[in-house]
């Protein structure tokens, strides 16, 4: 197998519409799952994303293969969608993403990074919680997660 290779860069309002694609792939494949419901990062304005909040996206030479959306607060950043085209996951974009999202929070101070995932989504509290992710609270289908810095 071919190792894929990507790099990690500030979202330009261009991209809107691969970073849209990316999303829609990336939490497709959970819908069947999740009894056909559509998970809300499939739909997202991504340019007006762009606009409000910092956003990168992981490229493959011209092709957008994932996406990491952050929201800081005064004292903790928190990932607001990260995800992972399915051709390149198992290849460890999305540990690259999470990563990049925590050196991201350590400059700007903050020692403390949370998400919120789905609750159907074992793989990924499972991934998290490999990478040192903690759950602190449950509330219907959401599954809210925070790592120390």
């Amino acid at each position: 197998m071919n190792k894929k290779k990507w790099e990690i860069r500030q979202a330009k309002l261009s991209d809107a519409d691969s970073l849209a694609r990316c999303m829609y792939d990336a939490y497709s494949q959970f819908k069947e799952k999740l009894g056909g419901q559509d998970l809300p990062p499939m739909l997202v304005d991504y340019e007006e994303e762009i606009r409000s909040y910092p956003v990168w996206v992981a490229c493959d030479g011209e092709h957008l293969v994932g996406g990491l959306i952050l929201v800081f607060s005064e004292t903790y950043t928190t990932i607001a969608n990260v995800a992972v085209h399915p051709e390149f996951q198992g290849h460890g974009l999305g540990r690259g993403l999470i990563e990049f999202a925590q050196k991201q929070a350590e400059l700007r101070g903050h020692n403390e990074i949370r998400l919120v995932t789905h609750s159907g989504m074992s793989e990924n509290i499972t991934l998290y919680s490999h990478l040192g992710w903690k759950e602190y609270e449950r509330s219907e289908n959401k599954v809210f997660m925070t790592k120390l810095l």
